[in-house]
């Protein structure tokens, strides 16, 4: 084996044709891109979605609904679970420090009292938003409500 003898593995390597090396290549002048339009100039980058012109999908299929960028995200807490809370550990104030620290609640959430179950003890109760129903049998069980 000599130098002038080695030459690289059976179907190792490709002849890649070198295009735009002028006329004498055979592969010159528009340099297989053609004639004229977006593909054949330098920077063209083909849009997501193009399809030759025609509308896109994205833009064929009709749009519905509607998303507020000011809705807030309430936690639901039921007038059950302040009674159970109540029962439980004797608390004569429920906010939003004791909902966490019983694990009512989690994370820094919003949190709504909803009319759901009964309240018989007088609880002072703060919270970030209340229902009509919640409120009323709160004020009616002898405690108040504080928003937030």
């Amino acid at each position: 084996m000599k130098l002038n003898n080695l030459k690289p593995a059976e179907g190792s390597t490709h002849s890649r044709r070198r295009i735009g090396r002028g006329p004498g290549s055979g592969l010159g002048g528009t340099s297989t891109r053609g004639h004229k339009g977006a593909k054949s100039r330098s920077g063209y980058k083909k849009k997501i979605g193009f399809e030759g012109g025609q509308m896109p999908l994205q833009r064929r299929v009709p749009k519905a609904g509607f998303k507020n960028i000011n809705h807030k995200e309430f936690y639901p807490v039921n007038l059950s679970t302040l009674q159970k809370l109540v029962e439980e550990k004797n608390l004569t104030k429920i906010g939003l420090a004791e909902l966490k620290e019983n694990g009512v609640v989690k994370g820094n959430k919003l949190v709504k009292i909803l009319g759901n179950g009964e309240l018989k003890a007088k609880v002072e109760v703060e919270a970030n938003a209340f229902s009509e129903s919640a409120k009323k049998a709160i004020e009616a069980a002898g405690g108040n409500t504080t928003i937030i």
